[in-house]
């Protein structure tokens, strides 16, 4: 190196601004509390390090250092949800309401989930979510949560059957989210499995010939990610229900009550008013509420389940406890309005998108579109929607945006579905697709 560039890199790094100066810059002050001094700190060194290489000028470090932040003290962001999988797990399945994200605000400080603000004194834990939750469901005795519907599924083998057998249909066996099984989740709760019939068909007489002294109780799961089609034959609760033993039936996708557009879809009061003795469902799916996994139906069972010592272990948080008792009772979720949302006003939104983006230069159609219910419900039924077209390059543009858009790629596009999307993302839409 030259003695002019070694002076002139001399120089840059007398002109660099100290930690303790550029930490007192206002916006690095408030960034302290939104995500942390060290974060903060990691910030100013970098930008310092790049204004010693030459790489931005000493006196942006501090813009340099809050153009570099988190937004916020969590690393997880905020996406707007474009695949037309309503319920995509891997984007947290169903978004809470305004009025359960209310509710988890005010409960994030003390809070009295355990206390009776007229005596003073403890009380049950959760009662107004409980109350709730037993006037959505008044077919059952008596309802308990835990933190997923996996959860209340080991409780119930755990409290039921441990060192005893749970009788399952071949065809029930299923594989859930991540590789998990669900014979090897009974197994390790202390349960032997009692297989009958086939993958295919499974008739009462499989069932009555297994029920016996050892059993636990029968388990009925409905195959919420997948159809199987053909010869097939399997038992209805009706039937189940006859047998000598407790039924437990783990309806999947969380619907409280019959949906119209999924009529095949199991949903808690008609599994109860059919003869289960437990019903089996998560919160944070077509119910769409937060994660958990609610227990309904005969007070004993519920009342063993509640009782049971991994019950503890199990319960849920006064945050899940807020945004469930708000999602029941005051309704529509965004998953609701989503499943009742027409074609048609997708498509004029996505025509209105379309349009816009065009005027900017990109190459936009609107298109209609099929989308799913996701998250382990509804396998196999289409849903109505519709999609703004993009070249396929868009799509992991997007993901990259500053507020990240995901959609999906279907026959060489990039496919906006607004299913999922509330109308008001729309304009996040437009700037993350111009940002690209």
């Amino acid at each position: 190196m030259s003695a002019s560039g070694r002076s002139s890199s001399v120089d840059r790094r007398r002109l660099v601004p100290r930690t303790d100066e550029v930490l007192a810059d206002p916006r690095l002050v408030e960034a302290v509390t939104r995500v942390g001094r060290p974060a903060v700190k990691a910030a100013v060194a970098a930008a310092q390090q790049r204004a010693r290489a030459g790489e931005i000028a000493p006196e942006a470090v501090a813009d340099t250092a809050v153009a570099a932040l988190p937004a916020r003290g969590s690393s997880l962001n905020p996406v707007v949800n474009a695949t037309g999988v309503l319920l995509h797990t891997n984007l947290g399945r169903a978004p809470l309401s305004a009025a359960a994200v209310e509710a988890v605000v005010a409960a994030a400080g003390p809070t009295d989930v355990e206390l009776d603000l007229t005596s003073g004194r403890r009380t049950g834990r959760g009662l107004g979510m409980v109350e709730a939750l037993a006037a959505a469901v008044p077919d059952a005795e008596a309802v308990h949560v835990v933190n997923n519907g996996a959860a209340a599924l080991v409780l119930a083998a755990t409290a039921l059957a441990m060192g005893r057998e749970i009788v399952i249909s071949r065809g029930e066996l299923v594989e859930i989210g991540d590789g998990f099984r669900l014979p090897d989740l009974l197994t390790s709760t202390g349960a032997t499995l009692r297989e009958v019939g086939t993958t295919n068909r499974t008739a009462l007489a499989d069932y009555t010939a297994a029920v016996g002294p050892e059993t636990g109780f029968v388990l009925k799961v409905h195959p919420s990610n997948f159809v199987v089609t053909g010869f097939t034959a399997d038992v209805p609760i009706e039937e189940l229900a006859t047998l000598q033993a407790p039924v437990v039936a783990d309806i999947g996708s969380g619907l409280l009550t019959p949906h119209p557009l999924l009529p095949d879809e199991p949903d808690a009061a008609g599994t109860l008013r059919a003869g289960a003795d437990l019903v089996i469902a998560s919160g944070d799916k077509l119910l769409g509420g937060p994660q958990c996994g609610i227990i309904a139906g005969r007070a004993d069972l519920v009342h063993r389940l509640r009782r049971h010592p991994l019950a503890r272990a199990l319960r849920v948080g006064k945050l899940t406890i807020a945004a469930l008792e708000a999602t029941l009772r005051v309704p529509p979720t965004p998953t609701a309005r989503a499943l009742a949302t027409g074609r048609a006003e997708l498509r004029a939104r996505a025509e209105a998108l379309a349009a816009t983006l065009r005027a900017q230069g990109v190459e936009a159609q609107a298109v209609d579109s099929e989308a799913t219910v996701g998250g382990g419900g509804a396998p196999g039924v289409p849903i109505a929607s519709a999609a703004v077209r993009l070249p396929e390059s868009y799509a992991e543009r997007l993901r990259h945006a500053p507020h990240p858009v995901m959609t999906r790629v279907t026959n060489g596009a990039c496919l906006v579905d607004l299913l999922a999307v509330p109308p008001t993302a729309d304009t996040r839409i437009v700037d993350a697709v111009t940002a690209c």
